[in-house]
């Protein structure tokens, strides 16, 4: 739904890695490999680039399970918290989306593009979808916000 929406050439927004951000904390590694695999294939089916998102997406899985590691302490929670805005609040939602958003994003276009003489636009084009992709995330979030119960 979203491939033809672009700015300028220069923003596209890949809302997709919301499905792979939004996995619960439980899900085993090899499980979030498997379904970060075959959402980037599909992807890549739709947006004939043979490969492209499915090894973002790979990497996106990593990242997101370093991120985890190194943010989120289980103890504190009654039950297994889920990485939502509504559960995990606005500024570690939005700085997980924003890393996790930045590796893929990056890793993505430097893939796409592969050439020295792209750096300006490619480092352009991955910044500004960055954003995008981002505020669509956020605007999501917000828009499925349930309060917490205490």
């Amino acid at each position: 739904m979203l491939k033809n929406i672009t700015l300028y050439n220069l923003s596209t927004p890949y809302l997709y890695i919301m499905f792979i951000l939004l996995l619960p904390f439980e899900t085993p590694n090899i499980l979030l490999f498997a379904l970060s695999f075959l959402m980037g294939i599909i992807i890549d089916s739709f947006y004939d680039t043979p490969g492209l998102h499915a090894a973002s997406c790979v990497l996106l899985a990593f990242v997101r399970i370093l991120f985890i590691s190194i943010t989120v302490q289980k103890e504190g929670f009654d039950n297994d918290p889920e990485p939502t805005l509504s559960v995990m609040g606005t500024r570690w939602f939005f700085t997980y989306a924003l890393i996790l958003t930045l590796a893929h994003h990056f890793f993505l276009f430097n893939l796409e593009v592969f050439r020295l003489s792209e750096i300006p636009f490619t480092l352009s084009r991955f910044v500004l979808s960055s954003i995008f992709t981002v505020f669509l995330m956020l605007l999501t979030g917000f828009l499925f916000y349930r309060k917490r119960e205490r």
